[in-house]
């Protein structure tokens, strides 16, 4: 397991998936905003879904069940690095918080750890997180972790019936400041 300050990133347990797919991927809206381009759609229980199903072979897409480190343990989200380039040395991350978890500061810890695993274990020189402009959380979390703002992509992603903006942030290796321990 990886370790922040206050959540841990670990593999997915097959007891995770009916757990993440209630709280953020049956959620709608949540969902809608999150899936970077994709719509929603529903998922039959039990099925493979590609968002929650770990392929061990697949190399370019590295996802992490995220859970607290005080309280047991429990569940409280899903992070990625994804579109992992090994020859440029780049990847994206990604994650998502449980209703209950958000506001606690986890989403910075787990984009700390997350750059601890790309630049330390994986040895990457760039990473880079795309989000919806209004999503002040997640700008704040990346922003805290020393991500620059690089662009705006104009009315990029549709989203429950709207065009909205999204800001591109990127950080190189040689700005990262560690600070979790991981």
């Amino acid at each position: 397991m990886l370790k922040g300050d206050k959540v841990g990133l670990r593999a997915r347990h097959e007891d995770d998936i009916p757990i993440l797919r209630a709280e953020l991927y049956d959620d709608v809206v949540n969902a809608s905003r999150a899936e970077g381009g994709r719509p929603w759609r529903p998922i039959t229980p039990g099925s493979k879904d590609p968002r929650l199903v770990v392929d061990d072979k697949e190399q370019g897409h590295v996802p992490f069940s995220v859970v607290e480190l005080d309280g047991g343990g429990a569940l409280v989200g899903t992070a990625t690095l994804w579109n992992i380039d090994n020859h440029n040395r780049s990847a994206h991350i990604g994650l998502g918080l449980l209703p209950s978890a958000r506001g606690k500061g986890y989403g910075t810890d787990v984009v700390a750890v997350l750059c601890h695993y790309g630049f330390v274990v994986r040895g990457l020189q760039r990473l880079q997180i795309e989000t919806l402009s209004d999503n002040a959380a997640m700008l704040r979390s990346a922003e805290r972790n020393g991500f620059v703002r690089e662009g705006l992509l104009r009315s990029s992603a549709w989203v429950m019936g709207e065009f909205l903006d999204e800001v591109l942030l990127g950080l190189l290796v040689q700005d990262w400041k560690p600070h979790s321990r991981g």
